[in-house]
């Protein structure tokens, strides 16, 4: 069985864990109330959240950063419900 792309269980690696603390970037809080409100509107649950960043291709997975595999989610996730025309949220946010 081929593991997905997010499945890092087991791994092995020299890579130090960064466990410092950080301030958030006003875009990751943004995104992170996002979720938050399609949540609360019945729009998006986390199961959903978790399904589209698991579509993820390896390649994009590894270079997007926490809150970036989630705009990815969200982004595919309201598209496949109609509420989003595919590249409309980044079309959004380039304006």
């Amino acid at each position: 069985m081929e593991r997905a792309v997010h499945d890092r269980g087991g791994w092995s690696t020299d890579a130090a864990i960064d466990r410092s603390e950080h301030e958030l970037a006003d875009w990751e809080l943004l995104t992170d109330a996002l979720v938050g409100v399609l949540g609360r509107q019945q729009l998006m649950n986390v199961d959903e959240l978790r399904r589209g960043i698991e579509s993820m291709s390896p390649g994009e997975y590894e270079r997007a950063s926490y809150y970036e595999r989630w705009l990815h989610s969200v982004e595919t996730i309201l598209a496949e419900k109609g509420v989003l025309a595919p590249g409309e949220l980044e079309a959004r946010l380039v304006k």
